[in-house]
């Protein structure tokens, strides 16, 4: 159990939480959820004790241990991986190393007996003697192998070590276990195995995720962090969302009715306050309206923007052709002889590894040319073109409006300012510099721009990347609305399972091309027997 008393904290004038008081129980994973900037991090830093609150207090139960997933990739670097993993139960660790540096001595005074008598006894009653075992059964169902126990974790790649301080996290058995986004960098394989050791989990977790599918997999509740507030609900992030719509709904109909409630009695008293006669029928109409009026709420963290794509023509029968296309990255070969045709309608998941899918976006909007083979875009085609990285578009520091201005090619700043509103940026935000967005706004940016250019086809390399939960729901809404063609990739489980129509994954063996959702792609005994023989010997894909 981990509860907190009364926390406030402010950055800079700014109060991200005041008086927060919330229990986290036993037996419950909860969801912690709220908008980008709202202080997720930040708030399970203070229950982890690594930040301190400005005022109020962290309770945790007698004697529980609290495991925190960091993700300070560098913090462990001089460790071997299988000693990363261990001192993730820093006193069992320490008892370790302490018993360890005695047993390594040639000889051990009358003293030294002692001590390590009592140090065998602790090590003991912490199941220390299954402690190597156990942390290399969790590093080999995170995909590291035996061979890399002893390798030091600054040889790993980033992706490795964050699976390594995932087992850290996991490690014996932590009463309290706080996870900031653990399905980062993990396969599917591998996400399903961390859903189902947290579905049987006994004890306390708090998690943040952007990973709609996640949440609903393994939370119990939700914690809803907003109004510098957090409020817990019973159910997963679909029941939290739609309960959520159907409150808000109701708040609005509510204050419908009483704004029109208002301005009835307000028409009762213009007319007859000064007759004598209605006077007294006015004053109690006058403290009506005082009851009916709202109390003005806080404003929220909690934006949504208006995504909607729309085609300024239909595509004609010529979409997109490739025959024997070749792309290569680095002088490797990543694509080899791919040949398709993309149909009407179609909405196209890539899977397989990231460089190999940004590299067929790169390829197929000119960006960089093929090793051998060819594509085709049709006579009717426009395609709009989302990257995975969009660093580029952000080199000159202009304001939002200037910048939408440029790429976009339109000169009316009213309609400029129509599509950047929808986006969340209002009023003086337009003038705001890009140099200083947040990476959510600067994909913010991207989708108005792609949102006026009319394209039939996008293409949206990683369109989640750094977007909050409500934007991408928002997307996920605006592409399934879209009735052209897309293709895309996503390391969104959710987005990719209600978007796509078709999946095409990039193996080491080759490529598979299935008309189908993503989930009947993924429940196919015959496309997991093929995926098995082509991804053979290699790591599996990611989304």
């Amino acid at each position: 159990m981990i509860r907190t008393n009364n926390i406030s904290l402010a950055y800079g004038g700014r109060k991200l939480f005041q008086d927060v008081t919330v229990s986290f129980n036993p037996g419950n994973c909860y969801g912690l959820i709220g908008a980008n900037g709202a202080g997720k991090s930040t708030f399970m830093k203070i229950l982890a004790g690594e930040i301190q609150a400005d005022s109020g207090e962290v309770i945790v139960g007698k004697n529980e241990r609290v495991a925190m997933l960091r993700q300070d990739q560098f913090a462990f670097d001089d460790y071997t991986v299988l000693d990363t993993v261990i001192v993730g139960h820093r006193h069992l660790y320490d008892v370790m190393k302490e018993r360890e540096a005695i047993y390594a001595k040639e000889s051990m005074t009358d003293e030294e007996g002692m001590r390590v008598g009592e140090l065998e006894e602790e090590f003991a009653e912490m199941n220390g003697y299954e402690a190597e075992t156990e942390a290399a059964s969790l590093l080999e169902k995170l995909g590291i192998g035996d061979d890399m126990l002893y390798t030091e974790m600054k040889n790993l790649e980033a992706g490795l070590k964050i699976r390594v301080l995932l087992a850290q996290a996991l490690f014996g058995n932590p009463d309290v276990l706080l996870l900031d986004e653990p399905t980062n960098n993990l396969d599917l394989k591998t996400t399903a195995w961390l859903e189902n050791f947290l579905s049987n989990f006994e004890n306390t977790v708090v998690v943040i995720s952007h990973d709609r599918h996640f949440l609903n997999s393994v939370c119990t509740h939700i914690a809803d962090l907003d109004f510098g507030k957090i409020q817990v609900y019973t159910g997963n992030y679909d029941f939290w969302y739609h309960a959520s719509q159907l409150a808000a709904q109701q708040r609005k109909t509510a204050e419908k009715k009483a704004q029109e409630k208002i301005a009835e009695l307000q028409a009762f008293i213009q007319r007859f306050s000064a007759h004598k006669a209605k006077s007294k029928q006015a004053s109690s109409r006058r403290k009506l309206i005082d009851k009916l009026t709202p109390e003005e709420m806080p404003q929220s963290s909690r934006k949504t923007p208006y995504i909607h794509f729309k085609a300024e023509r239909k595509c004609g029968d010529q979409i997109l052709e490739t025959e024997d296309l070749t792309v290569a990255v680095d002088g490797e070969n990543v694509i080899e002889k791919f040949s398709f045709r993309v149909n009407h309608g179609e909405r196209i998941a890539l899977l397989g590894k990231s460089v190999t899918r940004t590299a067929f976006f790169q390829t197929i909007v000119e960006e960089i040319k093929p090793v051998s083979g060819s594509f085709r875009w049709g006579q009717t085609i426009k395609y709009a073109y989302l990257p995975a990285d969009n660093e580029s578009y952000f080199t000159e520091n202009k304001s939002i409006l200037d910048w939408l201005r440029e790429v976009a090619g339109r000169d009316d700043t009213q309609e400029l300012r129509g599509f950047l509103g929808r986006m969340l940026f209002s009023g003086e935000e337009v003038n705001k510099k890009v140099g200083v967005l947040s990476g959510g706004e600067r994909q913010r940016c991207v989708l108005s721009r792609i949102m006026m250019t009319g394209a039939n086809v996008l293409l949206l390399d990683e369109p989640t990347n750094h977007l909050d939960l409500e934007s991408i729901q928002a997307l996920n809404d605006g592409v399934l609305d879209f009735p052209e063609v897309v293709i895309f990739t996503s390391h969104d489980h959710e987005f990719v399972s209600t978007v796509a129509n078709r999946i095409i994954e990039f193996t080491p063996g080759g490529v598979i091309d299935r008309s189908m959702s993503f989930d009947e792609y993924m429940d196919d005994t015959n496309v997991q027997e093929l995926r098995d023989k082509l991804y053979k010997g290699h790591v599996e894909l990611q989304l």
